[in-house]
């Protein structure tokens, strides 16, 4: 359920900028993505294949990362989001380890109104960093957002 704090397409300006709070990345959670995936490639999981690697240790799931950002970014900012349209760029910029604290810069790059103005199309830069401030994730998110104004104001010309 929506609360009054949920925003609307027209809330939002391109170049506006928020903040997740942190969240640690745990070897559970490694070890539940892997179960739930099915993806349980040593490099995530042993200590003693991750050694043998360049990364040296094991390593979260790219997708288990992305996943933790979506999840992340779902009340940063806190919208009245209608649908997950589409993930235009993802980008694995560097490996997130057991321990690691992320947090998520979510910025809007770009807005349109869609379905004859009952909602906006909203597209999102995702940027997930790690507790060093370094870009690990980043990538274009598209959503579907919920419009308060009903037919929409008539543009003036």
């Amino acid at each position: 359920m929506y609360g009054d704090d949920h925003l609307f397409y027209e809330d939002f300006e391109v170049g506006q900028e928020w903040i997740s709070p942190p969240r640690e990345i745990t070897s559970a959670d490694i070890r539940v993505f892997a179960d739930l995936s099915g993806d349980f490639n040593p490099i995530h999981l042993s200590a003693e294949y991750a050694a043998t690697t360049p990364f040296g240790r094991p390593m979260a799931h790219g997708l288990l990362t992305l996943a933790c950002a979506s999840g992340m970014s779902i009340t940063c900012p806190s919208v009245r989001t209608l649908a997950l349209v589409e993930l235009k760029s993802v980008k694995f910029l560097a490996a997130v380890y057991p321990g690691d604290v992320i947090h998520i810069v979510t910025r809007v790059v770009e807005k349109v109104r869609r379905g004859r103005g009952k909602r906006g199309q909203v597209t999102w830069m995702r940027e997930v960093r790690n507790q060093d401030d370094k870009i690990v994730q980043e990538g274009l998110t598209v959503t579907l957002v919920q419009a308060r104004d009903f037919p929409p104001p008539k543009e003036s010309v």
